[in-house]
């Protein structure tokens, strides 16, 4: 069975090359724009299962994988900032605070879609602006949720991290994954 990616983040890409098995990749070309009240469990979820379901229309027989990720600050929904500046004012909102971040992926193979998603609390440490500035420089944080990646340096960053995938955090949920895929066929490793 043709497995394909519905993302083209290479995050997500690199992400899923860890697990060994062959994988395409297709952009799913939804609009991302949350509804109107659409709490940040709600949008992740449908996000997913929308670029899932996207793919798999244009991909028959194909099991589609796709993944959504957001931040969420005080009820309000943090998505990619876009710019140095749109990174710099996000990290400033959440230094010194906790926020969640919340990724959801999903598995279809046009007929039955299964999705999870994962849910990590993250403690930011007290940050400068000077510190800000220097990470923005050194990562470029502006494709991603929250403005970080923590799988670089965004990691000095934290104070804390609680949740049960660590891969999640750049991404793709590599745990709820294999599990999904495993209720598809696809047995990993």
């Amino acid at each position: 069975m043709r497995l394909i990616l519905a993302s083209q983040s290479r995050y997500k890409k690199e992400s899923l090359q860890r697990l060994g098995i062959p994988f395409d990749c297709e952009d799913p070309a939804i609009d991302e724009s949350p509804l109107p009240g659409e709490a940040p469990e709600q949008l992740v979820l449908r996000l997913c299962v929308g670029k899932a379901q996207a793919v798999s229309a244009r991909c028959p027989g194909a099991l589609v994988i796709a993944a959504d990720q957001v931040a969420e600050l005080d009820g309000e929904i943090l998505t990619k900032p876009g710019t140095p500046e749109g990174a710099r004012d996000q990290l400033r909102r959440m230094a010194g605070r906790t926020h969640r971040l919340l990724t959801a992926v999903a598995v279809t193979d046009g007929v039955r879609t299964e999705r999870r998603l994962e849910i990590h609390v993250m403690t930011m440490r007290p940050l400068s602006d000077e510190a800000i500035a220097r990470y923005v420089t050194r990562d470029n944080p502006v494709d991603c949720a929250g403005a970080y990646k923590i799988e670089r340096a965004g990691i000095a960053l934290f104070a804390s991290v609680v949740g049960a995938d660590p891969q999640a955090i750049v991404g793709l949920p590599l745990m709820a994954l294999v599990d999904l895929l495993h209720h598809f066929g696809v047995e990993v490793p």
